[in-house]
């Protein structure tokens, strides 16, 4: 829930490996929205890694501020990540006290959603397959 963007739906267990496994360094972009203020700590804590309630350390992250709303209290992150755990950007946020209100991935490697309506899917091109799994 107040999660969208980019999936990529296969029976392709081999495929779906090679875009999961965090050894394959196949990056996804997320634009979480957060309630409240993010530091500047708050924001290196996310890129240097944090520990998540089950005791597993994240891998570094590229994190970047992209909007901050004081009116209506709230701030919007880029976060890029490799590792894809379970809710993961979800649970990073959580580990330095922010509530998610809304999550957005943006990107799966280069793969963007930019172009595409919400609701709408469309086939990978054998280029994109193949940059995936290359």
């Amino acid at each position: 829930m107040y999660t969208s963007g980019a999936i990529i739906l296969t029976n392709d267990g081999d495929f779906v490996y090679k875009i999961t496994h965090p050894k394959h360094e196949i990056t996804k972009t997320y634009t979480v929205t957060l309630k409240g203020k993010v530091s500047e700590d708050e924001i290196e804590k996310l890129k240097n890694g944090v520990e998540l309630d089950d005791g597993f350390i994240t891998s570094k992250a590229l994190v970047r501020k992209i909007k901050e709303d004081i009116e209506n209290n709230k701030t919007r992150l880029e976060i890029v990540i490799h590792e894809g755990k379970n809710r993961q950007v979800r649970r990073m946020c959580e580990a330095i006290g922010k509530h998610v209100l809304a999550l957005h991935r943006t990107k799966i490697g280069n793969l963007s959603v930019k172009d595409i309506d919400i609701g709408k899917w469309r086939y990978l091109s054998e280029k994109e397959v193949a940059y995936l799994i290359k």
